[in-house]
Formats: C-alpha cells, sequence, structure tokens
C-alpha cells in the first residue's frame, strides 16, 4: 500500500477492507480488458458482484463480521476499488450510475415480484438506462414533451429521450413520460420496459470527449405500446420517483471519481519525491508540496461527504430529507474533482497533455462531472430555496 493509500483512509474500517478487496480483484481485469468494448468491461466487472446490492451470504458457521459496512457503504466502497484499479472511468461511472441512480430507487419503488423480475441486471447480464432529458431541456422535468397517453388497459408512448448513458448498449429503460397536463407534480409516470420492444429506436451514440468509455445516445419512441406492468408506481408518481433517483445520483455518483482522483494524487506524489528539479528533487518545493497537500485535502473532503451521505442512506434515512445534503455533496465533489485535476495539471506541465507520457491529464471529464445530474449552478439555486431565499429559476 502507498503512502497516499494508507494516509487516505477516511472510510469505515469496513468500507476500507471492501475497496482494497475490489482493488486487488478487479487488478487482473483492468489489463486483459484493454481495447475490449464496454459491454466486454461491464460483464466482467459485474461478474465481480460491482453491481448486487446485498453481500454474499456468510460461509455456514463463519463468525459475523461486526464492522462489515451496510450495503449502500459497500457498494461506494466497490465502485471506489474499481476505480482504485484502473478500470476504465467511463465505466466506472456507469455502474456508479445504475447501482445508485436506478437499482436503489427501483427496489425501493416497486414491488417484490416486479423487483425480482428485473433483478438480473445485478447480475450484469441487462443492462438500464435512464432516460429523462430531452432536446429542448433535462433540469425543468415538468417542460418534457415524451407522453404517455392511455390505450385500453395500458399505454402508447411517443417522444424522444435524449444524451441518456448506455442507451446505445441498454437492455431496459427507466423513461419518464407526460401522462397528465400542465405543470402539476402528478403530471409525470415513470415507466420501465425492454429498448428492444416495437417503435423504439436508438439514434447513434455521440462521439463524447468526456469519459469516451461509455456510450451515450438517444432514444425515439413512435407509437410504442406499453402493459399497464410496465408503470413503474401510480400513474402520476413519477416526479417523485425522479426525486429519488436524482437524490440517489446527486448523493453518490460521484463515487465513481474517488479512484481516479486517489490514483492521481498517488503518481503525482510518486514522480515530484523522484524527480529532480533546479538541483533537488521536486517535492522540496514549497510550492509543490502546497499543491499535493491541496490534493490530499479535497480527496479527503470528497471520501468523506460521499461515505457521510453512504452512512446516512443504510441508516434508512428517505431521500427527501436528504436532497440538500445531497445536493451539497454533489456539488463539493464534483469541484473538488476538477481543482484535484487542475493542481495536477500545473505540476505535470506540459506532460499533462501528450497522451504516451507517464502524466498525462483528462481535463474534460472533471469539467463534465459539474453537469451531472444536475448542473451545480442549478443546485445552488435549490439549496438557497431549500433555506428560505425567494430565488426563481
Amino acid at each position: 500500500m502507498s503512502a497516499v493509500d494508507s494516509l487516505l483512509r477516511s472510510g469505515p474500517a469496513g468500507a476500507e477492507a471492501v475497496v482494497d478487496a475490489y482493488r486487488d480483484r478487479a487488478l487482473p481485469l483492468v489489463e486483459q480488458l484493454a481495447g475490449k468494448g464496454f459491454r466486454d468491461q461491464w460483464e466482467a466487472l459485474a461478474g465481480l458482484g460491482v453491481l448486487r446490492l446485498d453481500p454474499p451470504e456468510p460461509e455456514p458457521g463463519a463468525p459475523a463480521d461486526a464492522a462489515a459496512p451496510g450495503p449502500v457503504t459497500r457498494s461506494l466502497a466497490m465502485i471506489e476499488g474499481i476505480g482504485l484499479a484502473g478500470v476504465d472511468p467511463g465505466v466506472v461511472y456507469a455502474m456508479a450510475s445504475q447501482v445508485f441512480g436506478m437499482e436503489y430507487p427501483l427496489r425501493a419503488a416497486l414491488p417484490a415480484a416486479a423487483w425480482q423480475a428485473v433483478a438480473r441486471i445485478q447480475d450484469g447480464g441487462e443492462l438500464l438506462c435512464h432516460a429523462l432529458t430531452e432536446r429542448k431541456g433535462g433540469s425543468d422535468p415538468l417542460s418534457m414533451d415524451t407522453r404517455a397517453r392511455r390505450d385500453g388497459d395500458g399505454y402508447v408512448l411517443e417522444g424522444a429521450k435524449t444524451f441518456i448513458t448506455a442507451a446505445p448498449v441498454a437492455d431496459l429503460a427507466l423513461v419518464f413520460a407526460r401522462t397528465g397536463e400542465g405543470r402539476s407534480p402528478f403530471s409525470l409516470s415513470a415507466f420501465l420496459f425492454p429498448v428492444s420492444t416495437p417503435g423504439v429506436t436508438r439514434a447513434e451514440a455521440f462521439a463524447k470527449t468526456a469519459l469516451p468509455g461509455v456510450p451515450m445516445g438517444e432514444l425515439v419512441f413512435d407509437g410504442v405500446r406499453l402493459p399497464a406492468g410496465s408503470l413503474v408506481g401510480g400513474e402520476g408518481s413519477g416526479l417523485a420517483l425522479l426525486t429519488s433517483t436524482t437524490t440517489w445520483e446527486r448523493a453518490l455518483l460521484l463515487g465513481y471519481a474517488l479512484g481516479p482522483m486517489r490514483r492521481t494524487l498517488r503518481r503525482l506524489t510518486d514522480w515530484a519525491s523522484e524527480r529532480g528539479h533546479f538541483g533537488r528533487r521536486m517535492g522540496a518545493s514549497h510550492q509543490v508540496a502546497s499543491r499535493i497537500s491541496d490534493m490530499a485535502l479535497v480527496l479527503h473532503r470528497s471520501r468523506t461527504l460521499l461515505y457521510g451521505m453512504a452512512a446516512r442512506l443504510d441508516a434508512g434515512t428517505p431521500t427527501r430529507r436528504l436532497s440538500v445534503e445531497a445536493a451539497l455533496t454533489k456539488i463539493s465533489v464534483s469541484e473538488d474533482y476538477v481543482r484535484l485535476t487542475e493542481h495536477a495539471t500545473a505540476l505535470s506541465g506540459v506532460r499533462a497533455f501528450i497522451a504516451d507520457s507517464e502524466l498525462p491529464a483528462d481535463l474534460h471529464s472533471p469539467m463534465a462531472a459539474l453537469t451531472y445530474a444536475g448542473p451545480n449552478d442549478l443546485l445552488r439555486i435549490g439549496v438557497a430555496r431549500e433555506f428560505g431565499l425567494p430565488v426563481e429559476n
């Protein structure tokens, strides 16, 4: 274990053991999966159990582990562990998005039998995507145009969704559509159905500059007939489910960044410790030491916030009571990810911009994190409104 890893172990003791275990399990896969497609990487990592919400059953007669983390904390630790191993950040992001933004909220929202019908997504054989955003906007869900109208005992879906993570390869889609008029909080509903349903068309994947390892695309719905059983919750409960999925995402999605942040800090620390610079080692410079310390600070803060949110969810805190904390966590961690990358780029110099150097920097992905699960500027407005300020969007 490097000095960086030993000093920055701010999670619960049981969680740190899970991080280490999944880093070690994923390490052999990193080289094997180099150059493989997204689906191959997804299935291989799912085979480690990263997508499973419940821990494996203990061996018969084995003593109970008092330090074992709760399921949400364990999920976060698994995500951090595979990221620390060097798994493609886009794949880690997609896994965090499915686990936190879809699996946990759906398990809470669906009846037990309905959840069991889709629980196979935890084994990686099928992928789920979250279809909310439309071309004209995504941060204001009550302005969406996609509509599901009643037809007999089911619905007919019309419209389109865009900027959907994993849409080009997904098997199931969680789609939010209008079932009522106006801006009523009960005008939206959510539907879960196979992407292979007649009338669903996938557009070509976008060419992305951020997290290129995970595809993103559009889904178009032209007269898609959905059975009543595809409705998640009751008609008109879509906004409530959306509030749950976005709170989960804001609370924990940025867990995907912890592994890359730790790897970057470790790489820069090792390099500055050895590199000659003006007749001394680079790390002897106060300015360099200050930047390294600031990188450690933002990483420590990010881990503390994320594991704190996981602990609150493990304790059963309702998501409706965590919306502000989740927004603040997402803002803080995403902006700290950018700060850490800026420090790394300043220390690396031109090497940060040479693809095959020992210190390449990915500037697009940290900047893109500022927009996930809602742009930070809009999240700040929501936080201020919760504090009682009469601010409008």
